[in-house]
C-alpha cells in the first residue's frame, strides 16, 4: 500500500489535466502553455533550488557506476531502436532514448526511496547524473536537430547552457553548491514557490496532451503504436533493472546498494521527456504515453525488486 500510495498522486493529477481539456477548461493551447511554463520557469527554479542545497561529495563510487551503465545501456538501445525497428525521424530518436531510460527521480523516485530503501542518499546521486549529464546529451541532440540544416555547430552548442534555462539553472545550482552559497530569504521564498509548481504542473500538462485529437505540426501523422509502447515500456521497466542488477552484481555491491540502484532503475519515465518533446515538437506521441503507461506498470517491477532484493 505505501508503494501505490507514491503514485496516487501522480495519476490524480494526470487524470485532471485530460478531463480540464476534455471539458474546454483550459482552452486548446493547455498543454503547450503549461509545457512551456514547466520548461522556461518552474523546472529551471526547482532543478537550482535542488541542486545547490545538494552536497557533491556523492557524486561517485560503484553504486553510480553501476546505474549509469544501466542508463546509458538503455538510453542508447532506445536511441538507435527507434528508427530501425519504428522508422522514427533523426529528430524523435533522443526522446524515444530518453523515454526508455530517464527515469522520473524527482517527484515518483524520492517517495519511493523514502518508503522502500528509508533513505534519499543515493537518490540525490541519480538525479546529479541525469541533470548534469544525460539531460545536457539530449538537450544538445535536440538542440542540432532543431536546426534546418541539422548541422552541428560549436558556437550554437557552446552557447546552449545560456539559451537553455533547465541547463543553466542545472549549472548554477551546482556552483552555487560547490560555493556554499545560500541565497538570502527574499530570493529563495519566490523560487520555492515557482518550484513547487513544477511537478503539478507537468502533470496537468501531460493529462491535457493526452486528449489532443490531432498531431502537431512537427508530429508525425503516424502515432505510437502498441508495439511501440510495448518497446519503450520492456526497455524501462524490465531491461534497464536488470541491467543495473548486473552491473551491480559485477561491481560487488553490497545487498542493500544493489537494492538502491535496482529500485532507481526501475523507476518510471520521467515526465520531462514530455516536456522536453514538447518545447522542441518531436516525439510527444511517444513521450506523453510512455510517461503514463510506464508510470502505471512501474508499481509491479518496484514491488518485485522490493520483494527480492529487500
Amino acid at each position: 500500500m505505501s508503494l501505490v500510495s507514491a503514485f496516487v498522486p501522480i495519476w490524480i493529477l494526470t487524470a485532471v489535466g485530460y478531463a480540464a481539456c476534455r471539458w474546454g477548461l483550459l482552452g486548446e493551447a493547455a498543454a503547450s502553455v503549461l509545457g512551456r511554463f514547466v520548461f522556461h520557469l518552474a523546472m529551471p527554479a526547482a532543478l537550482f533550488l535542488a541542486l545547490s542545497r545538494m552536497p557533491l561529495s556523492g557524486f561517485a563510487g560503484r553504486s553510480l557506476l553501476a546505474f549509469a551503465v544501466s542508463t546509458v545501456a538503455v538510453v542508447g538501445f532506445g536511441w538507435a531502436g527507434a528508427s530501425r525497428l519504428f522508422g522514427r525521424e533523426p529528430g524523435e530518436r533522443p526522446i524515444w532514448g530518453m523515454a526508455a531510460g530517464y527515469v522520473n527521480s524527482a517527484n515518483l523516485g524520492i517517495p519511493i526511496a523514502t518508503q522502500v530503501l528509508g533513505d534519499v542518499s543515493f537518490l540525490a546521486v541519480v538525479v546529479l547524473l541525469q541533470v548534469l549529464v544525460a539531460a545536457p546529451v539530449i538537450l544538445v541532440a535536440l538542440d542540432r536537430h532543431s536546426d534546418p540544416a541539422g548541422r552541428i555547430r560549436v558556437r550554437r552548442i557552446a552557447s546552449l547552457p545560456v539559451r537553455n534555462p533547465v541547463i543553466l539553472a542545472s549549472l548554477l545550482g551546482v556552483a552555487c553548491s560547490a560555493a556554499g552559497l545560500r541565497l538570502p530569504s527574499a530570493a529563495a521564498a519566490p523560487l520555492t514557490l515557482l518550484a513547487g509548481a513544477a511537478v503539478p504542473a507537468a502533470l496537468v500538462a501531460l493529462g491535457a496532451s493526452l486528449h489532443r485529437t490531432a498531431p502537431s505540426r512537427a508530429e508525425p501523422a503516424e502515432p505510437a503504436g502498441a508495439a511501440e509502447l510495448a518497446a519503450v515500456s520492456a526497455l524501462k521497466l524490465v531491461a534497464q533493472p536488470v541491467i543495473a542488477y548486473a552491473a551491480g552484481l559485477a561491481l560487488h555491491l553490497s545487498a542493500p546498494q544493489l537494492l538502491a540502484v535496482v529500485v532507481c532503475a526501475g523507476l518510471p519515465t520521467a515526465q520531462n521527456t514530455f516536456i522536453f518533446a514538447q518545447e522542441y515538437g518531436v516525439g510527444e506521441a511517444v513521450a506523453n504515453r510512455a510517461v503514463v503507461v510506464t508510470t502505471t506498470l512501474s508499481l509491479a517491477t518496484l514491488a518485485v525488486a522490493a520483494t527480492l532484493l529487500g
